[in-house]
């Protein structure tokens, strides 16, 4: 397959939706006089760092071509499984240098420590997290509650940690622990860039409305944000950028105001780099749609993902089972991958 680029700097996407899509639905209802006042709090400790990540070697000595920072929650150690020993495994694809990491805050409730029982919590999840870095050196967690208004968080600190640990990386991806990534796609997608050109890809939306029902829990008050659409942005499930928009990124967004939607929030910080993000048809962070004209297809079916980037919304079952139909020698003709060329593999034309 051909994943095409567009030429020059980012283009204008095309993809309009009436209102803001559904996110992962949160544990609980959002306390916006909390976020608020908390909302200016935006520097947490790193509680476990994997300072050597993006360090290079003799046979790669500039770092990685390509980095995979998930997001996930310390209790879903399963899902952080599947992707280790499919998609996001570590080492060398198609001659280029994979690294990954997986990003986390406290479990919530076991951040402040008020009683015994709380204290023991904490005291379980850090080992068992500890645990897990010693064993994949993969893991990092900062000292901010776990939920999902706080991917906001997880974004600052992330394009912080990474400008400072990863100033050489030349592309990272991004994205949710229920995603299944084509890496081979991807870095044929990624092939022809410059990293030190402005690039962030994925699945773009525009002119999205925000939510102004008060029974939803995806409510933005006025007051909050009071303009009719937000800014272009790209589905949080998953996209890529450049090394030199991740740093441009880093910068910009310690300088916007924090938004409890963390695509959304880093649509704004797109937009204060006057930056448009860029849409591709492979990257599908709303799953794959049943076409009206075929309700009888399946979906789920190596012959859709084969030519797919990024799909959103698969249970680890689901990952581990695609990864295989996709790359194992007993799938179908048209999920086999095809003959990549002999030789190292080359960034650039």
């Amino acid at each position: 397959m051909a994943l095409g680029s567009s030429a020059g700097s980012l283009v204008c996407p095309q993809k309009l939706r009436g209102d803001t899509p559904e996110p992962p639905t949160p544990t609980g209802p959002f306390d916006f006089g909390r976020y608020l006042r908390a909302k200016d709090q935006r520097r947490f400790p790193l509680l476990i760092n994997q300072p050597h990540k993006c360090q290079g070697n003799g046979a790669f000595p500039r770092g990685p071509d390509l980095l995979i920072a998930v997001k996930s929650v310390a209790a879903d150690f399963e899902r952080r499984q599947a992707v280790r020993q499919t998609w996001g495994a570590e080492g060398r694809v198609q001659g280029a240098l994979v690294r990954r990491v997986f990003l986390l805050g406290v479990p919530r409730g076991t951040g402040t420590v008020s009683g015994e029982a709380e204290a023991g919590t904490q005291t379980h999840w850090s080992a068992l997290l500890r645990a897990e870095s010693h064993a994949y050196a993969d893991i990092l967690l900062w000292a901010f509650d776990d939920t999902f208004f706080n991917l906001t968080l997880k974004e600052i600190h992330f394009l912080a940690w990474a400008s400072d640990y990863c100033p050489d990386v030349r592309f990272v991806f991004k994205g949710d622990a229920d995603v299944f990534v084509h890496v081979g796609n991807l870095l044929e997608f990624l092939a022809p860039r410059d990293p030190a050109q402005d690039l962030l890809a994925g699945d773009v939306i525009v002119q999205a409305r925000p939510i102004r029902v008060r029974a939803s829990k995806y409510y933005i008050p006025e007051a909050v944000y009071g303009l009719p659409a937000y800014p272009a942005y790209a589905g949080g499930g998953g996209f890529v950028l450049s090394g030199a928009t991740l740093r441009r990124l880093a910068g910009a967004c310690a300088q916007v105001e924090l938004f409890p939607i963390d695509d959304v929030f880093l649509g704004m910080c797109l937009q204060r780099l006057r930056l448009t993000p860029e849409p591709h048809p492979a990257f599908r962070t709303f799953g794959i749609p049943r076409p009206s004209a075929a309700p009888h297809l399946h979906t789920f079916d190596p012959c859709f993902y084969r030519e797919l980037v990024v799909v959103h919304g698969l249970s680890a079952a689901d990952i581990w089972l695609m990864w295989h139909l996709l790359h194992g020698p007993n799938g179908p003709a048209c999920a086999r991958p095809w003959p990549v060329p002999a030789g190292p593999f080359q960034w650039g034309p």
